[in-house]
């Protein structure tokens, strides 16, 4: 059974940083894609930035290229979302998932979520 378990939430000013974190039981080396999206309930899933594995390419939204990256260790299964310059708008629930290679990606569903929120 695969589990993701993100953290790295919390509430910050404008122009704050946040570093998330996704850690991953099972199949974190065979993956080809795995990234964040973001949602609020109601509204449309919005893929932040992903890692396609056997490319060795990320993927960001253009709304936050420049501001956030992306990194990830194997020896720990863990991905990381470094966010800097961040703005009210980027409030939402965050989530780690897999996803397609198509590009930009599709998730699946992702673990339990972190909320970020920015004032």
């Amino acid at each position: 059974h695969v589990q993701l378990v993100e953290s790295g939430g919390g509430s910050v000013q404008a122009g704050g940083s946040l570093t998330l974190s996704c850690t991953a039981s099972g199949k974190f080396i065979s993956a080809n894609c795995m990234g964040w999206f973001r949602q609020s309930p109601g509204k449309e899933r919005e893929g932040v930035a992903a890692i396609y594995f056997g490319r060795d390419t990320i993927y960001y939204h253009d709304a936050v290229k420049g501001r956030f990256t992306l990194s990830y260790d194997y020896t720990l299964n863990t991905i990381y979302l470094q966010m800097n310059s961040l703005k009210p708008e980027d409030s939402d629930m965050y989530y780690c998932a897999y996803c397609s290679t198509n590009y930009p990606p599709l998730f699946g569903d992702g673990g339990q979520g972190t909320q970020v929120t920015v004032s």
